[in-house]
């Protein structure tokens, strides 16, 4: 999730000043909805638990990751690449402690892994390796989080499938993994086990990796792209593939970008609270009424009252700033909250409360905080 979006639980000096009820739907077969249950679909919202605590969400492949107001971290789901950072490959169906340290700051996953930053800014790894995505130098799998170098300035992570962008705090942007795509934003094909700077600038603000393309957002509100452009997800009005970024458009009102690891869609909001997307659409995830892919953003209705956008492998889940939920792409998991299993290709509301605060999507299944 947004390191943004966990802030608005905090005070000012990071100073704990509650948390929110956790909820989920969708897939639960591998226990990654923490509800002590791996029934195959929940198409509904539900209850996790009856504690008030929670503060950060992250949804992987198959598994899940939580942040209390305490900052200790939890983990449920799969857990066959050790993803769960318990120090072994069982499977949980419901949120455990990761260790007894209580320092958590923020958390995002990939694939089977996950990459985390403490509260005094150092960075850290675990589960699956195979192309280095831990950044520590190996390609072995971890299964306990593992420290990667010793520096003291991690700001903001995004896992990709088998990747991970990172930004430090003074403005950097970091890569590593899997980059047979570019999706690092190296200027070439090579795939690196510890992280390499993208160029010198120390103006990236937001980030965020997806299955084959990557995008962030500067301090100036530009917009930029690089990776795989088979299904036009660079957004670069065009089909050709980019080693390093380019920026899409000329715009400086870009806000937030989401893509999730397993996606082939990104979508965003610029400062005006208008949606765009684009992509691949198979399922209708970009939210345009039809399923057409796009290769430049493309405004999704005409609303101006979006605040958080998550997307899934191949569905999308948005907050307004009314605090309403809203869905729409592939359902076929309940993995839209909306108790069906109809896919959408626009915006539907899920139920009618305005108490969501922070959402964030696996591969098929979501996980949401609210009031």
């Amino acid at each position: 999730m947004d390191p943004n979006i966990l802030r608005l639980a905090m005070g000012a000096a990071g100073v704990k000043t509650g948390g929110y009820e956790l909820w989920a739907w969708g897939l639960g077969q591998e226990g990654q909805l923490g509800n002590n249950l791996t029934t195959q679909t929940n198409t509904s919202p539900i209850q996790v638990g009856g504690l008030k605590t929670w503060i950060s969400v992250s949804g992987g492949s198959y598994f899940s990751t939580f942040i209390d107001n305490s900052q200790k971290i939890y983990s449920c789901g799969q857990n066959t690449y050790g993803q769960l950072g318990h120090g072994n490959t069982t499977n949980l169906s419901s949120p455990v402690q990761i260790g007894t340290l209580a320092n958590w700051l923020s958390n995002s996953s990939g694939f089977g892994f996950n990459c985390a930053i403490k509260t005094d800014r150092t960075l850290w790894a675990w589960g699956w390796n195979v192309f280095g995505e831990l950044g520590d130098g190996t390609s072995v799998a971890k299964s306990s989080p593992i420290q990667i170098g010793s520096l003291t300035n991690w700001d903001k992570t995004s896992c990709g499938n088998y990747n991970v962008l990172a930004i430090k705090t003074d403005g950097t942007l970091w890569a590593w993994g899997y980059n047979a795509t570019g999706i690092l934003g190296t200027s070439n094909l090579t795939y690196y086990s510890s992280p390499v700077q993208v160029g010198s600038l120390t103006t990236w603000s937001k980030a965020s990796a997806n299955n084959i393309t990557s995008h962030a957002i500067k301090t100036d509100g530009t917009l930029w792209g690089w990776g795989e452009n088979t299904y036009g997800g660079v957004g670069s009005n065009n089909y050709t593939n980019y080693s390093s970024p380019v920026q899409i458009g000329s715009l400086t009102t870009w806000s937030q970008v989401s893509s999730h690891r397993g996606a082939l869609h990104t979508l965003a909001i610029k400062t005006d609270g208008t949606l765009w997307a684009w992509g691949y659409n198979n399922f209708g995830q970009l939210g345009l009424g039809d399923t057409a892919t796009r290769n430049s953003p493309v405004q999704i209705g005409s609303g101006t009252n979006w605040l958080y956008v998550a997307t899934g492998g191949t569905h999308t889940i948005a907050i307004k700033t009314d605090n309403t939920i809203w869905a729409w792409g592939r359902n076929t998991y309940g993995n839209l909250g909306l108790g069906d299993t109809t896919s959408r290709s626009s915006p539907v509301q899920i139920g009618a409360l305005s108490s969501w605060q922070v959402v964030d999507c696996g591969d098929n299944h979501t996980i949401a905080l609210k009031l």
